[in-house]
């Protein structure tokens, strides 16, 4: 095995933003990333996503509530890296 397995940090194989039917993706988390550091941008984006639906309902906005689906769908694969990292990914 020629790479280094390095603990508490992303190991960068989660994708999102998939592109239609296709099974390319066109972003994924970066390896490497201090579980801290992660916690912290999914904390960020999620007040992001709470203000964003918050006032997306109040206004009706469909692009407001799509920007928020799009922002949950990043921080649920930096989360989802997060724990294939845990779990002793190599």
């Amino acid at each position: 095995m020629n790479e280094k397995h390095q603990p508490n940090v992303t190991v960068g194989i989660q994708p999102f933003c998939e592109l239609d039917e296709n099974p390319a993706h066109l972003f994924r988390v970066m390896p490497g990333i201090p579980f801290e550091q992660a916690y912290e941008q999914v904390s960020v984006l999620l007040g992001y996503i709470r203000h964003l639906l918050h006032e997306g309902d109040l206004a009706d906005d469909h692009k407001l509530l799509g920007a928020a689906g799009y922002l949950s769908s990043l921080a649920k694969a930096v989360m989802d890296d997060i724990e294939v990292a845990r779990a002793g990914h190599p």
